[in-house]
């Protein structure tokens, strides 16, 4: 005997671990099935062929003999059970064509969740969830599965998570279990339970219920530590059709994107088999599963009502998913553009981008990539592939990202980063600099206003204090230097503003310095992250510092906010503002046109700017 339910999920894996992989059909017999052999990921490249009787088993094929051992358990038990009743409003299925946007109802009591389930609805979504374990006052009886399932036009997944698997109910299991079965017999288009719990629920059935239902069992299995391996991957799932799933779901939490491509592949391989596979990465270097769910095949992918009603680490809104990244409308031949960075959830790349693919009539989504090391993410077999057509790079990847090049432009070569890289027909990258284009354009505008000018040569003989010698920090010395200004670079680290300042012509000076009041100058340019959100409240240079440098110009690269600590003061000792909005949207034209080869003219530069002020 074992305590159940588990203490925790590493209890229960432990029990699955020493326990026989058992179905039961109805209440009756138990008949012990082996459990699947480990599927082997073939290598990258590797041609696959037809499987040979000593190899090993491929998902599909694994899928398939599973089953028929179900089907067969079923036929020799189906004797042992009677037909229910009619079920009370049986639902309808999601018609697979689609990958379904899902959305969780996870409100804390059964009129709240009538609410939500009504904007679940009016929001755009195919399948709601409804996470009855946030109900803690959930009836034994099933009027409360009852008046949900009864509101909901669409299918409902109903969801009864125990806190060993991440959810919110820590009871006992039989009541647990009665309560997934109630909703099968009143006719949820889905019940997901755990894959631990599997065995349980099936002894759990009411005779006859399952034969009589058309409810589909989704099988889970969550890991809230890591991605398994591809062969661990394979074997959860072929454990899921062997125990009687009908859809197969897993997540797994993402710590660097590069295991990303174990989820995709096994999608890939599970492609073709009778049970839909939903996976899903957990966590921000995850999200980017979620938001290519239909490119990758996912049977549905999961939004948030809203922001801040996540029911899952990493999960975008259902809004997002809809409107910003177009899921309805992906197929597997949609390209895949993104924002390379650490961090990047700040990032508004994504919300210019996209509309603007939109309109120009391209089937390409822009998304953002959390990513550790930039090398092995571009090697990696699913972002380094033939669909990734396109990058922009931001901090801390610029530099990097120019090592990465079998070709880089001679001006971004100069300055030594690059921010946009452009996937060749021979699928080697190209690196471009579209930074200090921007940077200078914009900051050569604030100086005509302030000038009552319109000359392109406002910056000749000017001096231009940059802070900062990272990538960005770099492509505005260079930027400066090629319009005739001088450059004084002002960073933490004085060894690197000694290399930048060598590499341009210009001096270095101390961070300490320039905020003492020491450094004199025209145009003050901010190139670090200092007063992004969420740390809106810092700034790189203090007001006094500003004001006894004499300078006519301040610009901020950050853009988020819009009106940095560092601009406020700035306009408050009457200096002219060069905002980074400006160099963003300049910068991310550039890029349109070199991912798409089309040109981005004055309305998709409005379109861009409209779309991050929107979004802020």
């Amino acid at each position: 005997f074992v305590r159940w339910p588990p203490r925790d999920r590493r209890a229960a894996a432990r029990h699955l671990a020493r326990t026989p992989l058992v179905v039961r059909s109805m209440a009756a017999a138990r008949i012990a099935l082996p459990v699947p052999a480990r599927v082997a990921r073939p290598r990258v490249g590797a041609e696959k062929t037809t499987e040979a009787p000593s190899s090993r088993p491929s998902v599909a094929a694994a899928s398939a003999r599973a089953m028929a051992t179900r089907s067969n358990i079923n036929s020799r038990s189906s004797h042992l059970a009677s037909v229910v009743a009619t079920r009370a409003l049986p639902q309808s299925h999601h018609d697979g064509k689609t990958c379904a946007l899902t959305t969780s109802v996870i409100a804390p009591t059964v009129a709240e969740a009538l609410t939500e389930i009504d904007e679940a609805v009016a929001g755009g979504a195919d399948i709601v969830e409804l996470r009855v374990d946030f109900i803690p006052t959930l009836d034994a009886d099933g009027k409360d599965l009852t008046a949900m399932l009864e509101r909901c036009p669409v299918p409902c997944i109903v969801t009864y998570r125990p806190t060993w698997e991440g959810g919110q109910y820590a009871g006992e299991e039989e009541p647990r279990l009665a309560a997934l079965w109630k909703a099968v017999e009143l006719g949820a288009a889905y019940v997901d339970c755990e894959l631990l719990a599997a065995e349980r629920f099936f002894a759990a059935a009411p005779p006859g219920i399952k034969d009589a239902s058309a409810t589909k069992i989704i099988l889970s299995s969550h890991d809230y530590d890591a991605v398994p391996s591809y062969d661990e991957l394979a074997e959860i799932r072929a454990r899921c059709v062997a125990a009687g799933a009908d859809v197969v779901k897993i997540a797994a939490m993402v710590k660097d994107i590069v295991d990303v491509t174990r989820l995709q592949t096994l999608l890939e391989d599970a492609a073709g088999s009778r049970q839909d596979t939903i996976v899903l990465g957990m966590g921000e270097a995850g999200q980017v599963s979620r938001l290519l769910a239909a490119k990758f095949g996912s049977f549905l992918t999961f939004g948030a009502l809203r922001a801040g009603a996540e029911s899952a680490p990493g999960q975008p809104t259902l809004r997002q998913l809809r409107d910003l990244y177009r899921v309805p409308t992906q197929t597997r031949a949609t390209k895949v553009m993104g924002v390379i960075g650490n961090p990047i959830a700040q990032s508004k790349s994504p919300a210019l981008h996209n509309p603007s693919l939109a309109a120009a009539g391209v089937d390409a989504c822009y998304v953002p990539l959390l990513v550790n090391d930039i090398e092995a993410f571009l090697k990696s077999a699913t972002f380094g592939g033939d669909d990734y057509v396109g990058f922009s790079v931001t901090i801390p990847h610029k530099e990097a990202a120019l090592r990465c090049c079998d070709e880089v432009d001679p001006v971004a070569a100069e300055i030594g980063a690059v921010n946009t890289l452009v996937k060749r027909p021979d699928g080697t990258f190209k690196g471009y600099n579209t930074d200090y284009v921007a940077a200078i354009d914009a900051i050569e505008a604030a100086m005509n206003a302030k000038r009552g000018t319109a000359s392109g040569e406002v910056l000749r003989g000017k001096t231009v204090v940059v802070v900062g010698a990272g990538g960005a920090g770099r492509g505005l010395a260079f930027g400066a230097k090629f319009k005739g200004a001088d450059v004084i670079v002002a960073n933490r680290s004085l060894d690197r503003a000694q290399a930048l300042a060598t590499a341009c012509g210009g001096v270095a000076v101390t961070l300490e310095a320039l905020a003492s009041g020491a450094v004199k100058g025209d145009v003050l340019a901010n190139t670090t992250s200092v007063g992004m959100t969420p740390k809106v409240d810092e700034t790189p240079t203090p007001k006094s510092a500003i004001a006894a440098g004499g300078f006519d110009v301040v610009f901020d690269a950050v853009y988020n906010p819009l009106e940095t600590k560092l601009l406020r003061d700035a306009k408050e000792v009457g200096c002219e503002l060069a905002s980074g909005l400006d160099m963003f949207v300049g910068q991310a034209a550039l890029q349109f046109e070199l991912f798409t080869g089309k040109d981005a003219d004055a309305a998709t530069r409005e379109r861009m700017k409209r779309a991050v002020l929107d979004s802020m």
